[in-house]
């Protein structure tokens, strides 16, 4: 008894020895239990923490593939031999992402495995990115020499063109500088005695007379000059159909011409239309006058009844 009346009890495994080591060996199995079952929990536990640490390296590499995919379609060059690798390279990297994504439990050593393959990879692509850079900027710096090249020779034609242009204008301006002019002209019917006769039933012959101009740029010697006639009807005198001579791009026919020697000095020049006994048609008859080539006067006069 204690001092407050309770009666103590003692703590015994049991009255015989036989309770005693049954008991004991109860306990010691509980405990036993209680330890295996703590070791399994906490094995159980790490497992599930190196499970997942697995599974986020293994989602962490099919990010890195997926990423390198994408890289991949991004380069380019129109270097044929180069973008063969290139596209063998991407279908090792779509080969692998394609096995990691279809296991299921994955180790440790796997794990080392596709981190070297990945690690290879990404220098592999490293390498051909500065690959294509090279050669795009090389490209570049040719695109734009050849720009350059295209560019002067666009300025050098159209120098040249400005030249021509140049060229030809002062030509043309000499051309023109050269160009004789019939001043003067004029044109009558004359009688059978030379008269002038404003009668068409009197005149016999049309008398043209006119002065080549001086021009001391002119070519000089001898010069055929054509005159061309018209009636009042329009229709041309012409005494043969074989009568032409060369006026720009064509060949047209003329009225009557003569032979004259220029020496760049005013020189005055007559040149006639025999009607041969036909009465001339009243109206305004139409003169021009021709010579290297060009029509250097025109004119017109009237006949009267």
């Amino acid at each position: 008894m204690d001092e407050f009346g309770i009666k103590k009890r003692k703590f015994s495994l049991g009255e015989t020895d036989k309770e005693r080591r049954n008991n004991l060996i109860i306990i010691i199995l509980s405990v036993l239990l209680i330890v295996v079952i703590s070791v399994f929990v906490s094995q159980h536990n790490e497992n599930k923490k190196i499970l997942a640490a697995l599974n986020m390296e293994k989602a962490s590499i099919q990010s890195e593939l997926s990423t390198m995919m994408v890289n991949y379609d991004s380069i380019h060059t129109n270097n044929e031999s180069l973008q063969t690798e290139l596209s063998g390279a991407q279908t090792k990297v779509k080969d692998l992402l394609q096995e990691v994504e279809q296991i299921k439990k994955v180790s440790y050593g796997q794990i080392e495995q596709y981190r070297l393959q990945v690690t290879t990879m990404r220098n592999i692509m490293k390498n051909y990115i500065i690959q294509v850079d090279s050669l795009n900027r090389r490209n570049e710096m040719l695109m734009a020499e050849n720009a350059q090249v295209k560019e002067n020779y666009a300025q050098s034609e159209t120098k040249n063109q400005q030249l021509e242009k140049e060229k030809q204008h002062l030509q043309e301006k000499v051309k023109e500088a050269q160009l004789l002019e019939a001043t003067e002209l004029t044109a009558v019917g004359i009688n059978s005695r030379g008269k002038d006769a404003e009668s068409a039933r009197r005149a016999e012959q049309i008398k043209v007379s006119f002065v080549l101009s001086k021009n001391v740029t002119a070519p000089r010697g001898n010069k055929m000059i054509y005159v061309r006639i018209q009636k009042p009807n329009q229709v041309l005198f012409q005494e043969s159909a074989n009568d032409l001579f060369q006026f720009e791009d064509l060949k047209i026919p003329y009225s009557a011409k003569r032979e004259v020697t220029y020496e760049g000095n005013a020189l005055p020049v007559n040149i006639f239309w025999d009607n041969k006994g036909q009465e001339f048609l009243p109206g305004e008859y139409t003169v021009d006058v021709f010579a290297d080539g060009n029509n250097i006067g025109t004119a017109k006069f009237l006949m009267k009844r």
